[in-house]
């Protein structure tokens, strides 16, 4: 039933057979009570689902019904946990029972029972349980308050049994307190009964006592209870309370729209159908309107007033109800009294939720259209303010609750008004709607702004459709979409243009999150194209200062705010010259240049912020994208930025994200102020430059390798001429392993990214100088430093970290190759290519699936491409077999089922066998379950192929005796590569071998089994090496008993005396 919790009138049509089938389990007397106890949990279950105000009517409520359920409720333990919804379930079936229209005075007859003592009236009986279960702590006290609200209001049962029964309950609420769990149970019973009989009773039966509980109520001081369910129903007993103090007439001063019929606007005439007003003279009050109003009234307003401003959303919301049912029925004068007691809400003296209980009861009472036009000029201002409601509190913000519910009034009152009467106010409102809806921080606030929104959108919205297209409720829900896409489209109406730029400066860029303040950065640069007068003019001399703030977040978004917006100016420029002048006397360079000076001052003493690194290179990359004329700047030097900054404070950049924003803005810096006129840089500052660089590969602080790693990858190639030698030998030294810097794993990392990208800046010539391209002299280097780090395994706490760097060489090896191809593929030979495929197919065939699956795409990549093709691929026509261009994309490396299949294949290419079968050795004898079954599997198969054929046997064999010799006392492979030859003698894969005399496999093996595990200690490594002898001792026993009549007797029994001891060694402890 759950999954129609949404919707749950889906259920209504079935609602009654599913009741009668779940009753006549519960009528049936030989139903055993286990089976009547499940049928009145399922009716509970469909209880929850659809709520029981729809489900109390569909009870049978004949007379037969009553005796039978009170017998059941009798003989029902409230104590018991396991039976509640048996107990909730039947206080609701007497609820409905109770209306039956009969005296319950004539089911009791001769109330003498046969014993001869005085039975208990039906009323009575019913009024016990009552009272029993109002005081219970599970789900039936609510079924408790609900039968009393249906059985008191009885005639018969108000004459008799009211007084007695408010008695009661005002009694226990005076003795108990909310400070004891026990206290709480009893007043949450109590206090659910008074609200139900007073929403339920008539008024002229319940007004003698109102202000009797009104008084009591008082006197338990509920607001200063912690529990949020007595308050919210002391709460709603309030209003109650009041409701049943004043007359229920509907005001008629209200302010109502005139046609709202669909049908009678299809029918009028004209294509505008005009709404007419409904309103009241003045002087035309209602005769049974002079009434005096109760003194209690003010007492009930003022705690619903208090209650606006309650901790908890769900008590605020109640208190927002009753204000609008009362103000509903007082007179004009007192209601606007309490619409002005209202707007006291709304100070910043006050919390965040008096702000959202004021702006709940607003829209109450736009809704129910007590809020006359005369007041809207009060409450419009209120509204805009709260629409942008955002106070920080330590390291967030509250507020997204008052901004939500000043959406919701907007949408009230744009239902409740005619649109003559919000004219005025639309473009305010529609204003700050739309920025709602764009650059609110929460998701829900943009949501519920953009469906307010909808509503005005005809006649009255400016241009209401165009923008509900782009900011419809599903587009919203995307932050950066609404930054930075949306946001363009809408500031192309010139109504929204400006006040979306001033929310920015003023709201946004200033916010406490410093993801806001990116986004707002990032979309004053976007929307610079569509006021650039307005930014260059206003905007950022408005900015600057703030620059220099003390508010260390508003300093970093106004920072950016420059910066991304001359940015922009300057393209703007550059596409339409008109603004060039204007751009450059805007700016005030001196203040610019006093601006860099302090944001540099921070750059050195509060290195400990992320966030001013960030800042600073991205104004440092902004600028010098916006070409601003710093070159002949007495006060700032574009040495004095370089030296101080970029280069001695780099080691403070620790992270990725640091250092990324750091080399962009280098590599910015250096293309606008480190060339000439001639493109060439000025050699003693390039050599200064390099050589720093250079050095400070050898640090000792892996973090400031990676950073000069990063930074010279990025330098322009104007810097790398005449240099490229010296960068290439430092990033070489940089990717070798050596004790001291074993763990370094990812500075050799980003050295390898360094050198593709170096070698991409420099670009191609065979016959060109080693200083200044890659050229013949100069490739070989390059490619045996990339090949180095394929073989790079190195682990230590954090795992295979060695896969960091062979990742980053597979991509190098991939980008310079390419690069070659693509300019002078013949500095590609047969040799070179030939390693590129033969490592790239052994790491396809590893146990990793990251860096497998990576592999195998670079592998792909290489082999289909075309512009022009890869020269001297070995076994291109196979691998173009076993790998169709149609399934480049498609296969799915990662998942070993598919991967392990089509790699085995290529040992059958004598080119790739060894290779690839180093790499199997990893796999099948690894750890990871998915990976050594389709690996083994795989294996196991392409053997079975091969068996019948003695040259690939031989060549196979041959081949993996190489691997193992190559490998011996490298734990990495050969411990794993023993595994897998016991699987492989376990699964008979060398038994072809028995049928031959004198076979050379099994001697070699032996000897290499021996020579691994001498002097070992490690266990699977001897347990490995265990199974391969005992398969080996067997396969010698079975021989021997085959040819036991031409063996030697003598050499048969030196045999079995060494396999005796043998297998005797291996079972001793």
């Amino acid at each position: 039933m759950d999954k129609y919790q949404e919707q749950p009138h889906l259920l209504d049509h079935h609602l009654e057979w599913m009741m009668n089938s779940l009753l006549d389990i519960v009528r049936d007397n030989g139903s055993p009570p286990p089976l009547a106890h499940l049928a009145f949990k399922f009716l509970y279950i469909i209880t929850k689902v659809r709520g029981y105000k729809l489900f109390l009517p569909l009870f049978p409520h004949e007379v037969g019904d009553l005796q039978p359920v009170l017998d059941m409720l009798v003989d029902q333990n409230p104590k018991d946990s396991e039976t509640w919804e048996t107990r909730y379930m039947l206080l609701l079936w007497l609820s409905m029972i109770c209306l039956i229209p009969f005296d319950l005075a004539r089911f009791d007859g001769n109330i003498i029972s046969e014993e001869g003592h005085a039975r208990m009236p039906t009323m009575d009986r019913i009024l016990k349980i009552a009272k029993c279960y109002l005081v219970v702590s599970d789900k039936a006290r609510d079924a408790a308050a609900v039968l009393v609200s249906k059985f008191i209001v009885r005639p018969d049962v108000r004459q008799k049994r009211m007084a007695d029964f408010l008695d009661w309950t005002l009694s226990m609420l005076s003795k108990s307190s909310f400070q004891t769990m026990e206290g709480t149970v009893v007043m949450n019973g109590m206090l659910q009964a008074l609200a139900q009989l007073f929403k339920h009773g008539k008024r002229e039966d319940c007004l003698p006592y109102a202000a009797t509980v009104l008084e009591c109520l008082d006197n338990c001081k509920l607001s200063q209870s912690n529990q949020m369910v007595l308050r919210k129903l002391g709460m709603k007993l309030v209003q109650r309370l009041g409701l049943t103090f004043v007359k229920p007439k509907v005001a008629k001063w209200r302010y109502q729209r005139g046609c709202r019929s669909l049908a009678a606007n299809l029918q009028a005439q004209g294509s505008v159908v005009q709404n007419q007003i409904i309103t009241v003279p003045a002087n035309e009050a209602d005769d049974e309107e002079e009434y005096d109003i109760p003194a209690e009234i003010e007492n009930v307003v003022e705690q619903l007033l208090v209650g606006l401003k309650d901790k908890d959303t769900i008590v605020r919301w109640s208190a927002a109800k009753g204000i609008g049912r009362i103000s509903g029925r007082l007179p004009k004068e007192l209601a606007d009294d309490v619409i002005g007691s209202l707007l006291d809400c709304f100070s910043f003296q006050e919390t965040d939720n008096a702000w959202h209980g004021g702006c709940l009861a607003l829209a109450e009472l736009g809704r129910r259209g007590l809020l006359l036009p005369s007041r809207i000029s009060d409450v419009v201002p209120v509204i805009l303010k709260a629409l942008t409601y955002d106070e920080k509190r330590g390291a967030c913000s509250v507020g997204s609750n008052v901004r939500d519910a000043a959406c919701y009034v907007c949408w009230a009152f744009a239902r409740a008004y005619d649109p003559a009467e919000l004219i005025p106010f639309i473009n305010q409102i529609s204003s700050a709607l739309v920025i709602a809806a764009i650059f609110d921080r929460d998701v829900n606030c943009r949501r519920a702004a953009s469906v307010s929104c909808y509503i005005p959108v005809y006649g009255t919205f400016p241009h209401g459709i165009e923008i509900l297209t782009a900011a419809d409720y599903f587009a919203v829900g995307n932050r950066v979409n609404c930054y930075l896409t949306i946001s363009v489209y809408v500031a192309g109406f010139p109504e929204y243009t400006q006040p979306m730029i001033d929310h920015l400066v003023n709201m946004k860029i200033n916010h406490w999150d410093s993801v806001i303040r990116e986004l707002s950065t990032k979309a004053l640069h976007n929307l610079t194209p569509r006021a650039p007068e307005y930014m260059a003019n206003v905007v950022l001399p408005r900015l600057l200062p703030l620059s220099v703030g003390t508010d260390l977040h508003t300093r970093h978004g106004a920072i950016l705010a420059c910066a991304e917006i001359t940015h922009a100016l300057c393209k703007l420029a550059e596409e339409n010259n008109r603004y060039k002048c204007k751009i450059i006397l805007t700016i005030n360079f001196p203040f610019m240049s006093g601006l860099l000076k302090f944001i540099f001052f921070f750059f050195w003493y509060l290195s400990s912020y992320q966030i001013h690194f960030l800042t600073v290179c991205t104004l440092i990359e902004k600028l010098s994208l916006s070409k601003m004329p710093f070159r002949e700047d007495p006060i700032i030097g574009i040495t004095v930025i370089i030296k101080y900054d970029l280069i001695k404070y780099i080691h403070f950049i620790v992270l990725p994200l640091l250092q990324e924003s750091a080399v962009s803005a280098l590599t910015a810096l250096c293309n606008e102020y480190y060339i000439n006129e001639k493109g060439e840089a000025d050699p003693a500052l390039q050599g200064e430059l390099v050589t720093q660089y250079v050095s400070e590969l050898q640090n000792t602080e892996e973090m400031i390798r990676c950073g000069f790693s990063r930074a010279l990858g990025a330098l322009p190639r104007f810097l790398l001429k005449g240099r490229l030698q010296q960068v290439l030998e430092g990033l070489k030294k940089v990717t070798l392993i050596s004790p001291a810097d074993v763990s370094f794993a990812e500075s050799r990392r980003d050295a390898l990214i360094a050198i593709a990208k170096v070698c991409q800046t420099v670009g191609v010539k065979g016959d060109g100088s080693e200083e200044e391209y890659v050229c013949k002299d100069n490739i070989t280097q390059i490619y045996a430093t990339l090949f180095t780090a394929v073989t790079d395994y190195t682990t230590d706490s954090r795992g295979d970290v060695g896969g960091w760097v062979r990742e980053a060489a597979m991509t190098s090896l991939m980008e310079v190759t390419l690069l070659l191809v693509q300019n002078e593929a013949e500095l590609i030979n047969a040799n070179i290519c030939k390693q590129i495929m033969c490592w790239l197919a052994q790491q396809s065939a590893e146990k990793i699936d990251k860096f497998r699956a990576h592999a195998g795409s670079v592998f792909l990549t290489l082999l289909h491409f075309d512009h022009p093709p890869v020269p001297h691929i070995p076994h291109r026509e196979e691998l173009e077999r076993i790998f169709p261009r149609s399934e480049k994309e498609t296969l799915n490396w990662n998942a070993a089922s598919e991967a392990f299949p089509r790699i085995t294949q290529l040992l059958g290419l004598p080119t790739y066998q060894y290779y690839v079968l180093l790499g199997l050795s990893v796999s099948v004898g690894g750890l990871t379950e998915t990976t050594l079954r389709y690996s083994a599997q795989s294996l196991f198969d392409y053997m079975k192929k091969i068996q019948n054929d003695s040259s690939a046997m031989e060549s196979f064999c041959e081949t993996l005796l190489k691997v193992f010799e190559d490998n011996l006392r490298n734990d990495r492979v050969s411990v794993p590569l023993l595994t897998m030859l016991d699987q492989m003698l376990a699964n008979g894969c060398f038994d072809i071998f028995t049928m031959q005399e004198n076979h050379p496999f099994s001697v070699k093996l032996f000897t290499l089994c021996k020579e691994e595990i001498k002097r070992s200690k490690d266990i699977r490594k001897l347990r490995s090496s265990i199974g391969i002898r005992k398969t080996t001792a067997s396969q010698v026993y079975e021989m021997l008993i085959t040819y036991s009549d031409v063996v030697d007797p003598a050499i048969m029994d030196e045999v079995m005396t060494i396999l005796t001891a043998g297998a005797a060694g291996s079972c001793s402890p």
